[in-house]
């Protein structure tokens, strides 16, 4: 891990919010608190934070209008903290673009798992990777691989880090099908439950992404009974 990596907690829970502070500066981050979401943009622009850690329940703020502020002027990761069984509220998240959701009461050693994950997906990936190929190629789109974008035509499409690794996936091997729980892990990188449906609600997002290009609109096809595919026809 590079120990000059910056997370922002953003949560009301101050008991939480020290604790976590103390566990990930053990781990050598360096780590800024905020109590609510009403400091949230602020701390984001001051800290220059390379993942956040937001919670969804907060008064004044909550979590998931952070986010939205968070998306329309940063692309920067974040984890969502959910309550247990919240399946709407995790949902709404990764609508919003969150990279991953922990559910409350957590393992800290989980988050810390979470965080080296979601940041190696999101800073590149390994030692060399600046001199690696930075764009793929397929259905007359391209993946930038260095500035983690998408490019229709002129236009430039911001991805988060999930969005970012399913496509890297799906373009690396188009007309292949993937199932699910593949291209979860892939863009995870871990082990997902069962049952996760939230790779839907990435795909969505996706696709709602390439609506406005006619072109494109079918460019990721359901495969029922199977998963999905990136289609290479122009």
């Amino acid at each position: 891990m590079q120990p000059s990596q910056r997370v922002l907690i953003i949560d009301d829970d101050i008991k939480l919010q020290r604790l976590l502070k103390d566990y990930l500066e053990g781990y050598g981050y360096r780590v800024a608190t905020r109590p609510d979401g009403l400091e949230a943009m602020d701390a984001v622009l001051r800290e220059t934070p390379d993942i956040i850690i937001l919670d969804i329940m907060m008064p004044g703020k909550d979590g998931l209008e952070v986010l939205r502020d968070i998306r329309r002027q940063a692309s920067v990761p974040v984890i969502m903290l959910t309550a247990k069984g919240e399946d709407a509220d995790r949902i709404v998240g990764l609508e919003l673009g969150a990279d991953d959701y922990l559910p409350k009461p957590f393992n800290p050693r989980e988050l810390v798992a979470r965080i080296k994950a979601v940041t190696r997906r999101a800073g590149g990936f390994g030692k060399g990777a600046g001199k690696a190929v930075t764009t793929i190629s397929a259905g007359g789109l391209a993946l930038d691989t260095s500035r983690k974008t998408l490019v229709a035509g002129d236009d430039e499409i911001e991805l988060s880090g999930t969005e970012f690794r399913l496509l890297e996936m799906m373009m690396n091997r188009p007309d292949t099908i993937f199932s699910r729980d593949e291209l979860l892990n892939y863009a995870r990188g871990r082990d997902v439950e069962a049952f996760d449906r939230s790779i839907d609600v990435h795909v969505s997002n996706l696709r709602a992404k390439l609506k406005p290009y006619p072109e494109h609109r079918e460019r990721i096809k359901t495969v029922w009974g199977s998963g999905y595919m990136f289609v290479d026809r122009k």
